[in-house]
């Protein structure tokens, strides 16, 4: 569906319905292309692959028409009944509080607009010109999102709540400003982050400089894993293995907590034809038998993880998961980048393996105000996971003293 028409644009904004209807001396103006996140070659993939989310992108412009800022916006449908474990009871709480007040419908789902990436932890939703102010360009985002929702009377009608997300720590500086807009903030699971020790040349680097406890069982878990035949998955040989790939990954989304959306694994052919060596993909065989996979982007000096899948009946036995880890860490190693953005979720076993957290925050609002105060309450209530973080890593200063 078309939700764009040409009288929509705000005067300092333009927006489009199609990742494609942008022209390319917008993104020349950003300077954005470096960040794969903002690249037209990501962006495409994630939109021809998953079309039960609605996509849209603002950019902002200057008094002289140039390119100053850019979003990328996706509209989800959010079904409560989605949310598990320990979350649970507030559902049932924020559930029961909205039909007694008739705000929140038991037959349709709650619609988001989101600005960020759906799919991936980080500030990956709003790219904005080093050369700008940045308090004063996210409050123009914040005016052109709205005017662009009031100028479509079927988003007018439809959107529930407005997200935008994720911001690290050192941003809040400059994202609390929207609680003056009516956001809400609270603080989701945090990304784990590997900084890469320039010292590590070689992945034995790394184990050499864990304390004896962790390089044990490091060297246990890559023991136990000798059965598996790590290969990559390629252009050529993807069609075959989706279907599988499929599988394993629906078990590992399954048992998350919360999840904003199903992720659709078609979208890694389109990545791979897209991004080429930037994207990764490696397959987990044991016999001939696709027990796992994994998936990651190379953005700058950074390796992202993304999603995985998993055999989880094999997965004790044969180390899956934490193997996929160490290759994470060794896949970084060799092409000498110095982040590892493990992402959200299993934080205490990424721990283990040399991550500490990042904290991540989200804002949130109801459209309508008495939502929006009860939406308040249910915030409020959130907090991420508690886990006991790991610190594998022998104390270079004693070590250098």
């Amino acid at each position: 569906m078309n939700i764009l028409s040409c009288n929509n644009n705000a005067p300092n904004a333009r927006y489009f319905s199609s990742i494609n209807k942008i022209p390319d001396e917008i993104y020349k103006e950003l300077e954005c292309l470096d960040n794969l996140y903002f690249n037209p070659k990501y962006l495409e993939a994630l939109e021809k692959s998953n079309t039960q989310i609605q996509f849209f992108y603002i950019v902002l412009l200057d008094d002289d028409k140039k390119a100053i800022g850019f979003s990328t916006i996706q509209i989800i449908d959010f079904y409560l009944d989605s949310v598990q474990n320990e979350m649970q009871s507030i559902v049932e709480w924020v559930k029961c509080m909205g039909r007694k007040l008739k705000v929140l419908s038991s037959e349709k789902p709650f619609k988001i607009l989101t600005c960020g990436n759906t799919f991936v932890t980080g500030e990956h939703g709003i790219f904005i010109h080093p050369n700008q102010n940045k308090k004063d360009v996210l409050q123009q985002f914040v005016k052109a999102l709205l005017h662009f929702v009031n100028q479509n009377t079927s988003l007018k009608n439809d959107i529930d709540a407005f997200m935008i997300k994720d911001f690290i720590k050192e941003s809040l500086v400059i994202t609390d400003d929207l609680h003056n807009e009516g956001y809400y903030s609270f603080k989701v699971e945090p990304n784990m982050v590997l900084e890469l020790d320039k010292d590590w040349v070689l992945f034995e680097d790394y184990l050499a400089s864990m304390r004896t406890k962790f390089r044990v069982k490091a060297k246990k878990a890559l023991k136990q894993s000798n059965a598996l035949k790590v290969k990559d998955i390629s252009e050529s040989n993807i069609d075959s293995l989706l279907p599988e790939m499929t599988k394993l990954y629906k078990k590992v989304s399954s048992s998350a907590s919360f999840n904003l959306g199903d992720f659709n694994l078609n979208t890694y052919k389109v990545l791979k034809e897209n991004l080429g060596d930037n994207y990764i993909l490696k397959g987990y065989w044991l016999e001939n038998k696709l027990v796992g996979f994994l998936s990651g982007i190379v953005n700058q000096n950074s390796l992202d993880a993304h999603f995985v899948g998993i055999d989880y009946s094999l997965n004790r036995q044969h180390a899956i998961y934490q193997r996929m880890l160490y290759d994470y860490v060794s896949m970084a190693i060799t092409k000498k980048l110095t982040t590892l953005n493990f992402g959200r979720t299993a934080s205490e076993i990424k721990s283990s393996v040399g991550a500490v957290p990042q904290e991540m925050t989200i804002y949130l609002r109801h459209k309508k105000t008495i939502p929006n105060k009860i939406l308040s309450l249910f915030l409020n209530k959130i907090k991420p996971t508690e886990f006991k973080q790991k610190h594998p890593f022998k104390d270079k200063t004693l070590i250098e003293k």
